[in-house]
């Protein structure tokens, strides 16, 4: 598996917004791990995804990733 991916995310605020985000980049790649961190606003995902399939995934939920 790749290096993992960090991203920062705006507008998660809950534990439907962690399963959101979780499924999304699930639905790409089964096998990903996927750690929410709300209160850092932080998704951490070990994939074999690009980061750019990652952010895609996760903004196509409605949330807003930073740098």
């Amino acid at each position: 598996m790749a290096e993992p991916i960090t991203l920062q995310v705006e507008g998660m605020s809950c534990g439907h917004c962690v399963r959101a985000v979780t499924n999304a980049i699930q639905a790409l790649d089964q096998t990903a791990k996927v750690e929410v961190d709300l209160a850092a606003k932080r998704v951490l995902a070990q994939t074999s995804l690009p980061r750019a399939d990652v952010v895609r995934a996760v903004e196509e939920e409605g949330f807003a990733v930073r740098g």
